[in-house]
């Protein structure tokens, strides 16, 4: 009777010491047979290969530039460019790595949605006002996003929001003519207090001439008062005499000034009664005037 025999099939397993070197700013996944064994930190770390596979994940802190495109309240096209800075959180670098299969494209879906949520709720000059409190926006969505996938998103912010052209070149007229403007009114509201102040100078100017006059008028009549109180005195003549004595002096003393000036011309009677005549009428104007008080 014949044994059957099965043949034999020797395998050999080659197993290999690696030591993958792991920087500090990295983590290196180890897996067993394709399944997740450990994190292995910075430094030599031995595994048995090819039953242990490493790969390497960093942790530095990236960034991406996300362009959006979206229209404010108003019906404004607005495009919007937002960096965003994110890391691995070093401590959950297996859920990002066997997670994540596209990082950058994920969180750029995340910041365009937070973008298009944001913006239609205001208007252009307030979505400019606003590029803080919209940044804290997008960073608190995408946090909380991404965290499940192991995820930091450090910061997020909005670096430029550029209209359309012919939206710029109105807002540009707009605040021209807004410049204008207030340099119209600052213009006016100085020749307003240059006129004031020009008319207060006038008026205290006429003041003061006013008190001039008054007291140069004080000091003539003064010094008529001195003289015919004087003459009064010294040679025995009434008021009225001496008045009369007074007009003719200051008569004559006008021609010789218009005389000597050789600016005016003035036409007088003249003959030998002449300054008798004139006399005679400025005694009978302070007869008249007399004459009327009593009458009263």
């Amino acid at each position: 009777k014949q044994v059957k025999t099965r043949p034999r099939i020797a395998v050999a397993l080659r197993l290999d010491v690696v030591l993958p070197l792991v920087d500090s700013s990295q983590r290196a996944v180890i897996q067993k047979f394709g399944q997740y064994s450990h994190t292995a930190g910075p430094g030599f770390n031995f595994i048995l290969w090819p039953c242990y596979s490493s790969a390497l994940v960093s942790v530095k802190v990236r960034q991406i530039d996300v362009r959006t495109e979206t229209k404010t309240k108003d019906n404004v096209t607005l495009r919007v460019t937002t960096a965003v800075q994110y890391s691995v959180d070093p401590e959950r670098v297996d859920e990002y790595f066997f997670k994540l299969n596209d990082p950058e494209r994920q969180i750029s879906a995340h910041v365009e949605d937070s973008v298009r949520s944001f913006l239609p709720t205001l208007d252009l000059d307030h979505a400019f006002e606003s590029k803080e409190k919209m940044a804290d926006s997008i960073k608190d969505s995408v946090s909380k996003s991404m965290s499940a996938y192991g995820v930091l998103v450090n910061k997020a912010l909005v670096v430029d929001m550029q209209p359309d052209a012919s939206v710029l070149a109105a807002m540009n007229q707009i605040n021209a003519a807004r410049r204008q403007r207030e340099a119209a009114i600052e213009k006016a509201e100085a020749e307003k207090i240059m006129a004031v102040r020009s008319a207060e100078a006038d008026a205290e100017a006429k003041h003061l001439s006013g008190m001039g006059t008054a007291r140069m008028r004080q000091a003539i009549t003064d010094g008529f008062k001195g003289s015919i109180e004087s003459m009064r005195q010294s040679c025995g003549l009434e008021p009225k005499e001496v008045v009369h004595m007074m007009l003719v002096t200051q008569y004559l003393d006008v021609l010789k000034e218009f005389a000597a000036s050789g600016k005016a011309t003035m036409v007088v009677p003249h003959g030998p009664s002449a300054v008798q005549d004139i006399e005679n009428q400025v005694r009978n104007g302070f007869m008249q005037a007399s004459l009327t008080n009593q009458m009263q």
